[in-house]
């Protein structure tokens, strides 16, 4: 089976709730229209940073069927599934790519501080949701998992499962890991990318990342990089990379997955910023902080409504 190559900026949505915790399913679709707008080359829907964690069955599913009608083709969308069984992963999959997916994303499966899969038995877990839906799936190498992946054990992976073609790589030392995994993984390896906001992205590019899964707070600022950089425009990818790397950095360790929530709202994309609890608002002083730096760049996001 001849497997799609996707490149370049690939944000993860945020999901939008209403004051009162509801899903805002309109502003989800004004979510996914802006995106588009800023220029994006592909949607993730439904990861951490789209705060699935928080979310129940009934509410992913409503979501992943939204997000697919809604973007109806105009750009890729990849839909997250992770869970720790393998049956329940395996239908998520199976649906989304019903529903018109053109790539999952999972974690190894795990659950809570201790309890994981070995190397074998994950990848049985990744085969299965293939063998459910047969598209093209993203690796999450990622530490809220707790698993630690080796190059070697990736590359097992996707010598296995073809498939299993993309990695998002976002642990300490990603550039490394990257040039590690292409290097052995040759032409298994299709998406080397990184992730974690884009907030090592230049770096990550040297080493040979050829996409990266941003948040949707300032795609249309990032693309550039990525775009120079393809180009061997290397000093002009730089130029753009340290002009917003502020505002990547504040929201990657100030603000988390409220950044482009906090920026939306400003811009008038969404209606409300809100978390569900656990999770805490924004703070009045890191909101005002995000939003001075978000005004010296004008991302979309922040003008996209007015």
């Amino acid at each position: 089976m001849a497997l799609p190559v996707y490149t370049g900026v690939f944000p993860v949505a945020p999901t939008p709730f209403l004051d009162n915790g509801d899903l805002d399913l309109e502003g989800m679709k004004r979510v996914l229209d802006c995106m588009i707008d800023q220029g994006v080359d592909g949607i993730c829907v439904l990861a951490n940073y789209s705060e699935q964690f928080v979310l129940t069955d009934e509410e992913r599913e409503t979501l992943t069927q939204l997000c697919l009608a809604h973007v109806a083709g105009r750009v890729p969308v990849i839909v997250t599934v992770s869970h720790f069984s393998t049956r329940i992963a395996a239908e998520r999959a199976a649906r989304a790519q019903r529903a018109g997916a053109a790539m999952l994303m999972l974690m190894p499966p795990y659950h809570g501080a201790t309890l994981r899969a070995d190397e074998t038995r994950m990848v049985e877990h990744f085969q299965r949701v293939a063998e459910a839906a047969p598209i093209p799936i993203m690796l999450q190498d990622a530490p809220l998992s707790g698993v630690a992946l080796s190059v070697p054990a990736m590359v097992r992976l996707a010598e296995t499962v073809p498939q299993v073609c993309y990695f998002k790589i976002e642990t300490p030392g990603t550039a490394a890991k990257l040039r590690g995994l292409i290097a052995a993984g040759g032409n298994a390896v299709i998406g080397p990318w990184d992730g974690e906001e884009s907030i090592t992205l230049m770096a990550d590019l040297d080493a040979g990342a050829t996409g990266t899964m941003s948040s949707a707070l300032l795609p249309d600022l990032t693309k550039p990089v990525v775009q120079h950089h393809a180009a061997g425009r290397r000093s002009e990818a730089a130029a753009q990379y340290a002009k917003i790397l502020p505002l990547i950095n504040y929201e990657n360790r100030q603000c988390g997955l409220r950044a482009t929530k906090t920026v939306m709202m400003e811009g008038k994309v969404i209606r409300s910023d809100h978390v569900r609890h656990p999770l805490d608002p924004i703070h009045p002083a890191t909101r005002e902080g995000l939003l001075e730096l978000a005004r010296e760049l004008q991302p979309l996001a922040l003008r996209w409504g007015h």
